[in-house]
């Protein structure tokens, strides 16, 4: 597209105020939306009556969360509506919020005019260098981030922000990069194999698989357990993990496994708490906290375990007290309405009960108990 085209198509946009989604640019693209917002606001200031004008931003908040079900499928994501909150420099709270605003946007034109790519931590320690007045801390920018791509409604991976990944696979997986050797990820020993940060590399992988299942495993050691039994050659399968609460980058990697496999059911396998219960929420619904890119990573996973009816499988000492923090993890989920009836209830008993319990407390029943667990549930359709 044309530099001319570029412009136009960005000025559209920009009046446009029914967009309410992030879109996957070109670095031209991102460039083209960001020079936009700065004439845009140049041109306010050199008009006959000049004003600092606000930066209408989507309220990222759960009140303007909404959950869409889809029609034809039982899949469910979180979506931001259209209510605004805003970043003023005329008022005291908001001001410093507006400057940060302008000045990412001018680090990450920088970032895409030299076809750079970084993470969230390598930038929050330059612009800590930059304008340490600002930016102090690692929120300050992860808070920006979420402005600017609210402001320009384009993904952080557009703006040549890069997500730093925990995340590793193993299992019936045969992957490729572009230009590179297959990896046979059932090869790859009980570290699996790490999920790259770069999304755009994560799109161009050539996946081939004869599983029959994907498993999203809460726990980097119950997934080292999985692995180092084979678990996926007694159960035909996929194995991934985020070591807890996802990524964006697994969590994007399970969203293209879904696409490109749509028959592969995908269950999720953690803890009997709240937060086992919210990490299985964030891949199958979204995190409001990442505001327009939500439901771009949303994935129909089921939970399959641990649930309420296997705490008869543990024994009585293995059951821990759930602490404030769990309590508090409850209550938020349980005001939002993206929680569905059955999630509701197994969390109700969590909280009624007061107590939680890990996977590892079915070793109780030897360390090969697990893959004959996870067996019998997905064979009697136990999952919900």
């Amino acid at each position: 597209m044309e530099t001319t085209g570029l412009f136009k198509s960005s000025m559209r946009f920009f009046s446009d105020q029914e967009l309410c989604y992030a879109d996957i640019l070109t670095p031209q693209e991102a460039l083209a939306r960001i020079q936009v917002a700065v004439l845009n606001f140049l041109r306010i200031l050199s008009s006959s009556t000049p004003a600092i004008s606000n930066l209408p931003l989507i309220d990222r908040s759960s009140n303007n969360s909404r959950v869409n079900q889809g029609i034809l499928t039982d899949e469910s994501w979180i979506f931001l509506s259209h209510s605004f909150s805003t970043r003023s420099l005329m008022r005291a709270n908001a001001a410093k919020a507006f400057v940060r605003v302008w000045k990412l946007m001018e680090m990450c034109s920088q970032i895409l005019l030299q076809e750079k790519r970084v993470t969230q931590r390598e930038l929050f320690y330059k612009l800590l260098c930059d304008s340490p007045a600002y930016f102090p801390t690692q929120l300050h920018v992860n808070r920006t981030i979420q402005d600017v791509v609210t402001l320009l409604r384009c993904s952080r991976f557009s703006l040549g922000v890069m997500a730093s990944s925990r995340g590793l696979v193993a299992g019936r997986l045969l992957l490729q990069e572009p230009e590179q050797e297959t990896v046979d990820c059932a090869a790859c020993g009980s570290s699996g194999y790490a999920i790259s940060g770069d999304l755009d590399l994560l799109q161009k992988l050539t996946l081939k698989t004869d599983a029959r299942y994907v498993i999203v495993i809460e726990k980097h050691a119950i997934f080292q357990r999985l692995v180092e039994d084979r678990v996926f050659n007694h159960i035909p399968s996929i194995l991934i993990t985020a070591k807890g609460y996802p990524d964006i980058a697994t969590r994007y990697f399970l969203h293209r496994i879904s696409k490109t496999f749509p028959h592969l059911p995908i269950f999720g396998l953690v803890d009997w708490n709240p937060a086992g219960l919210a990490i299985l929420c964030t891949f199958k619904y979204g995190s409001i906290g990442m505001g327009l890119e939500a439901y771009r990573y949303a994935c129909n996973v089921k939970w399959l375990g641990m649930r309420g009816d296997d705490v008869q499988l543990i024994p009585q000492e293995s059951l821990v007290s759930l602490k404030p923090r769990d309590l508090q993890i409850a209550k938020s989920l349980m005001s939002s309405e993206i929680l569905q009836e059955n999630y509701r209830e197994e969390l109700t008993l969590m909280v009624e009960g007061g107590q939680k319990a890990e996977l590892e407390a079915l070793y109780h029943n030897g360390f090969d108990y697990l893959q004959k667990y996870i067996v019998k549930k997905i064979i009697q359709f136990n999952y919900i």
